[in-house]
């Protein structure tokens, strides 16, 4: 019982969301270059590049600490 009813639910909140989809295709080489952006995707990957530096800094700092600790 429980499981119908929210296999029911579950349709009935899909069907609220659901969007219709209307995009219109572009008609010129000119329309399609200029509806992409490439700058969001660059700053993201220059955001993951540096989120790993710092990551890759940390690590080796945690490193040399623990080596001067052991150095003692």
């Amino acid at each position: 019982m429980f499981k119908k009813l929210s296999a029911v639910f579950l349709a009935a909140v899909a069907g609220l969301f659901a969007l219709p989809a209307f995009a219109v295709p572009p008609t010129t080489i000119g329309e399609l270059t200029t509806a992409i952006s490439f700058a969001d995707v660059g700053l993201g990957i220059l955001a993951v590049a540096a989120l790993m530096i710092g990551v890759y800094v940390i690590w080796k700092g945690a490193k040399m600490v623990v080596q001067a600790v052991k150095g003692m």
